[in-house]
């Protein structure tokens, strides 16, 4: 069994392909053979991808096909990365494995000389560009692309998208009011909620908001609000898909919708209440399995069939996007998953003679590769021993980048020398953040945020700097805001190559406190 085993694991180091390290077997911790079989597998040599001399003051191009990753183990009860495939240059200079989205390392060097670290930076082109890919979504008779702002709620990512025709997918009363002071129309926000803001919602309801009724009881209250009013109607159509547990919002242990089988009670207020019925709106989660968003889409069409008034069918957002290099091709093909949906749109219509409007909520699609936040290494340690570890400490954290710690999510780190060049020779690190918080680390396994596992990155010093990508999306949004009294980090825009404007300053520890009364 062991040797079989192991000559799977060898087969799949051989493939050209980035295999998942989900897809390779844990084997017995006690197997004198695997343990024999790991050694060498830490020996063996790879065949890199050759390119041109490295130019540590401009990014390089990699072969994606040779991004690295992790082969799991629980031998002494730890996760290790074991091997990663690296990219060289003629004269056999190793290259990063990852690399910079879209600063250059002379930026990096900039950019915290005149704001400081650790600092988000979004880039501007990249923003209008995702932005322009999204409304092409293929569409039978029109879609509407909203912008799912809990992604990153800052007020020039807003206005940005403003300025692109997009328009808002609000997850509270206060997203909603933080969009119409960025510019948006209540017309132009759409609110499904899992607090309804009974406190302020009537009055918002009342200039324009479109409310999606996202429970039973939702539905009641807004019935009692607005008797012959118009709604929207979320329902959890049975299905789910999303990277982690944590990111699945659709199926029997999701609690974000009204359950389908509930749709003769839903009926029933609809009609206590005289409601009109003019949106259906269905969301499965982060993961956007092509098969299971397709299945979605043609339940949520069979559940507009039930409402005759029905103009719109929302089906979220949840498109998965790949940070790392070897979750690029898992990205979500909009043209893949689109095109089944506009035919079962326009097969709609054939058969109902309704003409439904589409929208999305893409978030992640958006952000998620749009900025880097740029920290400085403000510690190196060892732990001696042979379970022991080399730590770069960042001075940032769960405080900017929550989703390692939260999903154990990975997130493409790269360093960049003070001088603002890319270093020329590479070392294992476990990274970490500064919070005072064993779980405070931005290298776990994949998907297991409790297990630390080692990167090959670029050697550095205390003092260089390292830029944490694809930290767009749900990070300055869901930080762990202030623990340790660490203050917000700033947001900057990258206008232009070179050029950066400040969208959000570094909050004082007067802003910390400012809302603290002493007794």
């Amino acid at each position: 069994m062991c040797e079989r085993e192991n000559k799977r694991i060898g087969e799949m180091y051989r493939c050209s392909s980035v295999k998942s390290m989900k897809s390779i077997p844990s084997l017995s911790t006690s197997s004198t053979e695997h343990r024999k079989h790991r050694r060498q597998l830490k020996q063996r040599s790879f065949v890199p991808v050759t390119t041109n001399t490295m130019n540590t003051s401009t990014n390089t191009a990699y072969d994606d096909r040779n991004a690295y990753f992790n082969c799991r183990s629980a031998i002494n009860g730890r996760n290790k990365s074991l091997a990663q495939v690296m990219a060289a240059n003629h004269d056999g200079n190793t290259l990063e494995i990852e690399r910079l989205n879209f600063l250059r390392p002379a930026e990096v060097k900039e950019i915290a000389e005149q704001f400081g670290t650790p600092v988000y930076v979004y880039d501007l082109e990249t923003l209008r560009e995702q932005a322009k890919k999204a409304k092409m979504f293929p569409n039978a008779f029109g879609v509407c692309v909203r912008y799912a702002m809990k992604a990153s709620p800052n007020a020039s990512i807003l206005k940005t998208f403003l300025d692109e025709g997009l328009h808002i997918d609000a997850s509270s009363g206060y997203e909603v009011e933080r969009a119409v002071r960025a510019g948006f129309k209540y017309e132009q926000i759409s609110l499904s909620t899992q607090d309804f803001p009974v406190e302020f919602f009537e009055g918002q309801c009342r200039k324009g908001l479109k409310v999606n009724a996202c429970s039973l009881s939702q539905l009641e209250i807004f019935g009692q609000k607005f008797p012959g009013g118009s709604v929207g109607l979320r329902f959890n159509p049975g299905l789910g898909s999303g990277g982690t547990g944590k990111t699945n919002v659709g199926g029997p242990s999701s609690s974000f919708g009204i359950w389908f089988e509930l749709l003769p009670k839903c009926e029933e207020i609809v009609k206590k209440y005289n409601l009109n019925v003019e949106r259906i709106h269905t969301h499965i989660g982060s993961g956007s399995d092509p098969a299971v968003w397709q299945k979605v889409s043609s339940l949520s069409l069979a559940l507009c069939e039930k409402f005759p008034n029905v103009k719109t069918l929302n089906l979220g957002g949840g498109y998965k996007v790949g940070r790392m290099n070897y979750e690029k091709s898992k990205s979500t093909d909009l043209n893949l998953i689109g095109e089944p949906v506009k035919v079962a749109f326009e097969d709609f219509a054939k058969r109902t003679g309704r003409e439904l409007k589409l929208e999305i909520e893409p978030g992640t699609f958006l952000l998620a590769n749009s900025c880097s936040v740029v920290s400085k290494a403000q510690d190196i340690v060892e732990t001696g021993t042979n379970e022991g570890h080399t730590f770069i400490k960042l001075d940032c954290g769960m405080t900017e980048v929550l989703r390692p710690s939260l999903y154990g999510a990975q997130h493409p780190l790269i360093n960049v020398l003070s001088t603002g060049e890319l270093p020329s020779k590479t070392k294992k690190y476990v990274v970490v953040g500064h919070c005072c918080e064993s779980g405070d680390l931005m290298t776990p396994a994949p998907d297991e945020p409790e297990t630390i596992s080692e990167r090959e990155l670029g050697e550095i010093s205390i003092g260089d700097f390292m830029v944490i990508e694809g930290s767009g999306a749900y990070c300055a949004g869901m930080s762990s805001k202030n623990y340790n009294t660490f203050p917000e980090a700033p947001e900057v825009m990258r206008t232009k190559p070179g050029e950066f404007k400040i969208i959000r300053k570094r909050q004082s520890v007067d802003q910390i406190l400012a809302n603290e009364v002493m007794i």
